[in-house]
C-alpha cells in the first residue's frame, strides 16, 4: 500500500516524524517551558476570520515585492533555523537551493550545519545572513565580514537570545549533536565548538552561557550599522516600544517573533504582537512576521495584519527531512498556491490590496 500523498504542511509535519531521530524532531518541533506560547503562535492565526469580497478581477493574482533592493516572488521567505543536516545531510545547501528555485529569499542561521560559504557556493539566491551577537565582538565582526564577502544581502540580528530558554523536550531527550553535525561556522575562531557531539552533553547550553552576549542593548545594533554596508533587521520585537526604539536606532527592518516559542514561554503570540509594532514602526521600515505559519491562509491574514511578509521555519525542516530540495521546494509551493487561492477568494489580487479591513474585528 502506497504512502498518503503529501498536500499539506501538516502531513510533512507528520511524515518528517516518521523519518527523523526522535529526539532531533523534538528539538526542532519544541518550545520552551509547558509550550503555551508556541501553541498560542498557531491559535492566534486561527483566531483571525476573513471578510472576503466579492465580484473583484482576480483573474490574474500578483505576489511578488521588492525588500532591500530584492526582487521576491513571494511574501513568505526561509526564517533562520539550526543546524539543517539534522533533517538530511545536504542541511542548509539543500534549502537554499529551494528557496532559490522558489524566487524568494533564505535567512541563514549563525548556528548552521553548513559554512555560509558553501551555502552561497550552491548558487544565486538571495540569502540574508542571522547573527547572534557573542561576547567577543572580534567574532561577531568577522562573522559580518565573512557573510558580506559571500555575498549575503542583509544582517538579521536575534534580539531575544541573551540566554537561550527552558527547552525541556531537549532536557528529557537529553538531546546531543550526533558527531557529523557541528556548529560549523566556530570551528576555526572558537574551540568549543569541536567538543559538541555524541558524549557533549549540555554543550548547547554551555555555548548559549559563554558566548551569547547578555549585555546587548541598542547602541550594539548602531555599532552594527557602521561595519557593515547590509541593511540591519532586528529579529525578536514584541511591543510598540521596541518597535520605536528600532526605528529611532536605524534599524533597516523589524521581524516580530518570539523565536518559534522557544525563549520566553508565555510570551505574547506574534500575530498578537503584530499590529501594535507594525503602528508603531509608522510605515518608516518593513515589518516581517514569523511564527505559526502553516498555510497560505496564515500568510494572507498575517498581510492583512500590516507585515510586509512571513518567514517560515519548521515547514521548511520538515520539507528538508522527508524529501532534501525537493521537499523544500514542495513546501514553499504549497505555501505559494495557498496564498494564491487564499487571495483569490478574497477578493485581494495584489499584495497591496490586503488591507486590515479583510479581517473580522
Amino acid at each position: 500500500m502506497s504512502a498518503p500523498a503529501l498536500i499539506t504542511i501538516a502531513d510533512y509535519e507528520a511524515r518528517a516524524r516518521e523519518k527523523m531521530d526522535p529526539g532531533a524532531f523534538d528539538y526542532y518541533a519544541g518550545g520552551a517551558g509547558d509550550e503555551r506560547t508556541l501553541a498560542a503562535n498557531r491559535a492566534a492565526l486561527d483566531a483571525l476570520w476573513l471578510r472576503p469580497r466579492v465580484l473583484v478581477d482576480v483573474a490574474t493574482i500578483d505576489l511578488s515585492l521588492t525588500l532591500f533592493g530584492d526582487r521576491l516572488s513571494m511574501p513568505v521567505l526561509v526564517a533562520p533555523a539550526a543546524f539543517h543536516r539534522l533533517a538530511h545531510p545536504e542541511g542548509e545547501c539543500a534549502t537554499a537551493r529551494a528557496a532559490a528555485t522558489a524566487g524568494t529569499a533564505m535567512v541563514v542561521s549563525t548556528v548552521a550545519s553548513r559554512t555560509f560559504e558553501e551555502v552561497a557556493a550552491t548558487g544565486p539566491g538571495v540569502r540574508w545572513f542571522q547573527l547572534y551577537f557573542y561576547r567577543d565582538r572580534a567574532l561577531t565582526e568577522a562573522m559580518v565580514r565573512r557573510a558580506e564577502s559571500a555575498g549575503y544581502r542583509a544582517l538579521v540580528l536575534t534580539a531575544d537570545t541573551p540566554r537561550l530558554g527552558q527547552r525541556e523536550r531537549d532536557l528529557r531527550n537529553q538531546f546531543q549533536l550526533p558527531s557529523d553535525v557541528r556548529i560549523v561556522n566556530f570551528e576555526a575562531q572558537h574551540p568549543l565548538e569541536r567538543g559538541v557531539g555524541p558524549g557533549a552533553g549540555h554543550n548547547l547550553q554551555n555555548y548559549a552561557q559563554q558566548m551569547l552576549n547578555p549585555s546587548l542593548t541598542w547602541t550594539d545594533v548602531e555599532w552594527l550599522r557602521g561595519i557593515t554596508k547590509m541593511p540591519v533587521l532586528v529579529k525578536g520585537v514584541l511591543t510598540a516600544e521596541d518597535a520605536r526604539l528600532a526605528v529611532r536606532h536605524g534599524a533597516a527592518g523589524i521581524v516580530v517573533s518570539n523565536h518559534g516559542g522557544r525563549q520566553l514561554d508565555g510570551a505574547i503570540a506574534a500575530a498578537a504582537a503584530l499590529p501594535e509594532v507594525v503602528d508603531a514602526a509608522g510605515g518608516k521600515i518593513p515589518v516581517l512576521m514569523d511564527g505559526g505559519v502553516r498555510r497560505g491562509i496564515d500568510v494572507l491574514r498575517a498581510l492583512a495584519l500590516g507585515a510586509s511578509a512571513v518567514q517560515v521555519g519548521r515547514p521548511c525542516l520538515w520539507g528538508l527531512a522527508v524529501d532534501g530540495e525537493a521537499g523544500v521546494r514542495r513546501v514553499l509551493e504549497i505555501l505559494r498556491e495557498e496564498l494564491i487561492a487564499a487571495m483569490t477568494l478574497s477578493g485581494r489580487p495584489s499584495l497591496a490590496s490586503i488591507d486590515p479591513s479583510l479581517l473580522v474585528r
